[in-house]
């Protein structure tokens, strides 16, 4: 649900790829990248690699936890690899609880903005904490939740969001309790509090000055507290961001009010370690040069149609300008404007960076376009294809 703010994609040329009947490549087959048929998101655990180190470090600065956002990313073929720089994941239903617990392992939250009364029981059994999003959510399931950890959420009611949409504070929020008053007379039913209110922040002093926000209005429930999410949405694994400040302030946070302080990094996680890569299958001119790609905003990048946004292009710069197309139906399905150094031919490849996040969590079969398969480039630079999609999946999700 968030949009990204350097997306990019680069043209690289390649020989032909497979033909469209070919059949896909079986799961965890190891391949040269150039005959995996497109689409395809290619994870590359070396760049990923960037962000898990960057993770542990803060880890070891601040002494804070931190728990991958499976709502952002959720593909599990690299969890054993991340699972080693992270302490867990937070979920967003009961499938990512599930995930979490099965395929991650570790210290496993649950957060819903509501559990309905016949999952609430498996959720419990998946989960180390469970948080809910309003008080009466907390007494209805209070004893269903009372052998495991438990927590509620909290709306500052301020936030980092330029985008309405996407808002945790915006006017009429559902999400989460803002009143003390409310709050104070369930203290004994929970040990601690989940605050999400950073959305795509890079910028360290707004963190900041929101967290004094956040202790000046609840500050007498945090001194009640044992343990304290403050979320997600905040971008300390770009490039330039003052980690060991940033450490600094989640330490001292910690200190204040005697808490142990969570992070629920998913951007930050993953950020530019993924392509989706795609091939031109034509090209046309209609007042602007247009190529269509085998891929689909709609379909396999979802939140550039949602926020509005375009991919970008690295370097972006040649004299041949395109509008790269997406292949559905839909009349916006459009990646964005780039230039390129050579006109674009049939077969070329284009690699949309950027690739990880809110993607593959949201892709679907809209106009039965072709599901990207899922491939990973381990650090020895081989490349295995995890996941392939065929007819059969596309047919079972219908019916």
């Amino acid at each position: 649900m968030i949009p990204r703010q350097d997306r990019a994609s680069a043209l690289t040329r390649c020989p032909n790829p497979a033909p469209a009947c070919a059949t896909a490549p079986s799961p965890q087959t190891r391949m040269d990248e150039t005959v995996i048929q497109t689409p395809y998101y290619l994870i590359d655990k070396s760049k990923l690699q960037i962000n898990m180190e960057k993770i542990a470090r803060l880890r070891e600065l601040s002494g804070a936890r931190a728990l991958l956002a499976l709502k952002c990313f959720a593909t599990w073929g690299v969890f054993d690899f991340m699972s080693g720089y992270m302490d867990g994941t937070t979920s967003s239903s009961l499938n990512e609880v599930r995930l979490g617990r099965e395929r991650f392992g570790k210290e496993t939250h649950a957060y819903s903005v509501a559990y309905a009364d016949h999952e609430i029981d498996e959720v419990v059994s998946h989960a180390d904490k469970i948080i809910f999003n309003s008080i009466s959510q907390l007494n209805r399931f209070s004893s269903q939740s009372e052998a495991i950890t438990r927590g509620l959420r909290l709306n500052p009611g301020v936030s980092s969001s330029t985008f309405d949409l996407a808002d945790p504070a915006r006017p009429f929020s559902r999400l989460g309790e803002w009143d003390l008053a409310k709050v104070e007379p369930v203290m004994d039913l929970i040990s601690g509090f989940m605050i999400h209110n950073n959305c795509e922040n890079g910028d360290f002093a707004l963190f900041d000055q929101m967290l004094g926000d956040i202790e000046q209005k609840f500050g007498p429930l945090l001194k009640k507290a044992e343990w304290v999410s403050l979320g997600g949405g905040i971008h300390f694994t770009g490039d330039d961001y003052p980690l060991e400040q940033f450490a600094e302030r989640l330490k001292r946070f910690a200190g204040a009010y005697n808490v142990q302080v969570y992070l629920e990094p998913g951007e930050a996680s993953i950020t530019k370690s993924t392509t989706l890569e795609v091939t031109v299958l034509d090209t046309l001119f209609n007042g602007k040069n247009l190529a269509i790609v085998d891929s689909s905003i709609e379909a396999h990048m979802l939140d550039l149609l949602i926020y509005r946004e375009n991919a970008k292009i690295e370097p972006d710069s040649g004299d041949h300008r395109y509008m790269i197309c997406g292949k559905s139906c839909l009349a916006g399905d459009i990646f964005g404007e780039f230039n390129f150094p050579a006109k674009l031919s049939l077969g070329d490849r284009i690699s949309v960076q950027d690739a990880a996040g809110y993607t593959m969590v949201k892709k679907n079969w809209f106009n039965g376009v072709q599901m990207p398969s899922i491939a990973i480039r381990e650090l020895d630079g081989s490349i295995r294809t995890v996941r392939a999609f065929d007819y059969a999946d596309f047919e079972h999700s219908l019916s």
